[in-house]
């Protein structure tokens, strides 16, 4: 019979789906903050300095990038006033932190607007008129914005530290009765 390969291969693909959801609805459960304070102590895994620059992007308007243009993002459950991160463990898997150690670069940002904060393991993360900035992992080429939405908590940074939202003109998905 054929249906039991595809029934088995249908519940391979809806347990990874689960265990991804899982993991993206439980960024931020950790609890971990960081403050803003300088850290005297470097983390071998985290560069020297790091680059902001801006993107247009057609949907979303002017957005931030890293300097390879992937997307950096800011997340709901993270404070801006004091600076707090609150994706570590698994969460930072995915969403990880953009990181400096040193002085950061920008273009199309006004500087003032550019911070760092200390996280829970001593590493020094890039902030955005105080909001720490993440990339997501499935955003795979420049430009992509898949994390954009993401559990209601993860939206990509505008140059002055706020959500990124889909413009008037963009095409929204089709509204299904009954979600």
């Amino acid at each position: 019979m054929h249906s039991e390969p595809r029934t088995r291969r249908a519940a391979v693909l809806a347990a990874t789906g689960i265990a991804a959801a899982a993991l993206i609805a439980g960024c931020g459960s950790s609890g971990g903050s960081s403050s803003s304070a300088p850290s005297t102590s470097g983390s071998p895994s985290a560069p020297a300095s790091a680059t902001l620059q801006t993107a247009k992007d057609p949907t979303l308007g002017t957005i931030v990038t890293d300097s390879s243009g992937f997307t950096l993002y800011r997340f709901d459950q993270d404070r801006s006033n004091p600076s707090e991160s609150h994706c570590d463990g698994s969460c930072a898997v995915i969403w990880p932190p953009e990181h400096a150690n040193g002085a950061v670069t920008v273009k199309g940002i006004d500087s003032k607007l550019v911070g760092t904060v200390t996280r829970s393991d001593g590493t020094q993360q890039v902030t955005v008129n105080g909001w720490p900035v993440y990339r997501y992992s499935p955003d795979t080429k420049p430009g992509d914005t898949k994390g954009q939405g993401v559990g209601g908590t993860w939206f990509a940074v505008t140059p002055s530290g706020g959500k990124a939202a889909a413009t008037a003109n963009s095409n929204p998905m089709p509204s299904t009765p009954g979600y």
